[in-house]
């Protein structure tokens, strides 16, 4: 049973339990709702025999039926709620679990605002289902189950009529499901592209107003609200006649009992006793699965955020154990990668960057010199072949234990809207405010940082929207610098630098990489003739490699990217 509802709901195995537990609470809710009736059919059959100790019995059973509703209910309400929290914080520690160990390539196939719908929006709408509908609907199933063998058992042709509208009405109900989830995904799905729409209009408002597209991208947003809009209606329908048709064919349940009640009262096979409380057993089922069904939709409407978080349980982790390295050359060994089936990055691709040496990785846009760097940094898993870091393939490291032993300087480069200070120690957490200002200084950022209005305590807006792009390369290389890894890896550093800021970085990395694995990336080909290795790649394969006398001897490409560059360097406008 906990393993059923924990594939149904994609529960883990403590709110699964809490699941059965809250639904086990909820028949009992029910049950404890009843009492009341049957302590009145007790008192009225009683006091046709013996009117002066029934009024006593009544009086005690209330009391007693009281005290135990009051238990009974706040055990249901109580182990509901309960269970509910914590199945909820369960849920997003295990989603940002599962987000954490996910290679960089999952990120990449998937929107940013769609997995933090999924954390945010997807489990608190499963909390709100967990704490209500479910364990109501499955308490309830229960519950009229063992008041239907009740009903039948003691007057068979009077409780089937009670009860067959109402197994009619959720058979209609069943069968409409389908639909009613095709219709109710879709519209989820609709609502997700629409915001993904206005998320993308408010990023790119600059280039849309620079390029006179305001009104197109406003017609384009106002179709796809009236294309929602429509769906919408076609949703509420798809929803709103199987219950309506479901909803009255459960009001036959009340009529039929009244008619075959009438009958068999008139012919002398039921008491009147019977007749009323058959009838008001009618009433309070019918009551109850009025709520159910509301229920139930609720509970088809979390069919798209299920599978979104069935999907992601289901993507491939990183794994790997905690180990400490002996040494960090770095070894690429017929390595193919591809972001999509279709779309081979790397194929084949084999050089080995050692330690206590430079190697820079040159070649064309696209040539998939990036796109190395992340596998070497675990970022993304290889698909076939092996990347050997200090002699053990890089897969079977833990990613934590790997990070802790690479410094990564991207090109597109992410702030967090904090301080200047925060910004930088995210290199290594607990170092002082002393080691942040000299990592500062040797990225040469203590020019700007100066100017700031409140030095390095000031706020950097969100993604460093306050700083130049400059300013924020020289921090993440500041952040490096702080962390100081066995480690360096360099992408296009020098891409946002001046001339001057890059002669000053260049000879604080220096000192920096002195017995370090270094593995740079540097479209400015005059920066990197002095490395201890140049790998030339082209459309995702090693064309060659050596040092720079070397190469200008054996490879066409490299020579044709020199003269190229030193044609860009002299092009005046």
């Amino acid at each position: 049973m906990v393993n059923k509802v924990k594939n149904m709901f994609a529960l883990t195995d403590t709110g699964a339990k809490g699941v059965v537990k809250a639904s086990v609470a909820s028949f009992f809710m029910y049950i404890a709702y009843i009492l009341p009736m049957m302590i009145m059919m007790y008192f009225v059959y009683q006091v046709l025999g013996d009117g002066a100790s029934a009024a006593l019995t009544y009086v005690g059973g209330l009391v007693i039926v009281s005290i135990v509703m009051y238990v009974l209910i706040n055990y249901a309400y109580n182990t509901t709620y309960s269970e509910t929290y914590k199945e909820a914080a369960n849920l997003r520690v295990l989603i940002a679990n599962t987000l954490k160990s996910l290679p960089l390539s999952y990120f990449s196939r998937h929107n940013i605002s769609d997995l933090s719908q999924t954390v945010m929006q997807d489990v608190a709408d499963m909390e709100h289902a967990l704490s209500h509908a479910i364990p109501e609907i499955f308490g309830f199933i229960a519950y009229f189950i063992f008041i239907s063998v009740g009903l039948v058992a003691a007057v068979p042709l009077l409780g089937l009529a009670l009860i067959s509208p109402i197994i009619i009405s959720a058979l209609l109900l069943l069968t409409s499901k389908k639909l009613q989830v095709r219709v109710t995904t879709k519209y989820f799905y609709k609502l997700r592209e629409n915001a993904d729409a206005f998320q993308e209009a408010i990023e790119m408002h600059q280039e849309i107003k620079s390029y006179g597209q305001e009104e197109a991208v406003r017609d384009n947003i106002r179709n796809k609200i009236e294309d929602t809009e429509k769906l919408h209606v076609k949703t509420e329908f798809a929803q709103a006649l199987p219950t309506t048709c479901s909803t009255t064919i459960i009001r036959f349940s009340l009529g039929l009992t009244v008619l075959v009640g009438t009958i068999l009262y008139s012919s002398g096979q039921l008491s009147l006793l019977f007749f009323v409380g058959y009838i008001i057993a009618a009433t309070r089922i019918i009551d109850g699965i009025s709520g159910i069904y509301m229920n139930m939709a609720e509970v088809m409407y979390l069919d798209a955020r299920i599978k979104r978080i069935r999907e992601l349980y289901n993507e491939p982790l990183q794994e790997g154990e905690e180990c400490k390295l002996d040494n960090y050359d770095i070894s690429f060994k017929d390595v193919t990668f591809a972001y999509n089936e279709d779309n081979k990055v790397l194929e084949g691709v084999s050089f080995e960057a050692k330690q206590g040496e430079v190697t820079a990785l040159i070649g064309p846009s696209g040539c998939g010199k990036t796109t190395a760097l992340r596998l070497m940094s675990r970022l993304y898993d290889y698909d076939s072949g092996s990347i050997v870091i200090g002699g053990r393939d890089i897969k079977s490291i833990d990613t934590e234990s790997l990070f802790e032993n690479i410094s990564i300087v991207f090109q597109d480069v992410s702030l967090f809207n904090t301080s200047v200070m925060d910004n930088i120690r995210i290199g290594r957490y607990d170092a002082t405010d002393d080691e942040v200002k000299e990592a500062a200084r040797m990225a040469n950022c203590e020019e700007f940082i100066d100017r700031l209005p409140e030095g390095y305590d000031t706020l950097i807006g969100e993604d460093g929207m306050n700083l130049s792009g400059g300013e924020r390369q020289r921090i993440s290389i500041a952040r490096a610098i702080l962390k100081d890894a066995p480690v360096i890896l360099l992408d296009e550093i020098s891409v946002s630098l001046d001339v001057e800021n890059e002669m000053k970085i260049q000879e604080s990395l220096k000192h920096l990489i002195k017995g370090k694995t270094v593995v740079i990336i540097s479209h400015r080909l005059k920066s990197v003739e002095g490395v201890d290795k140049i790998v030339v790649m082209n459309h995702g394969k090693v064309e060659s490699e050596g040092r720079h006398r070397e190469l200008l001897e054996k490879s066409d490409l490299y020579r044709t990217m020199i003269d190229r560059a030193g044609m860009i360097e002299s092009y005046t406008y």
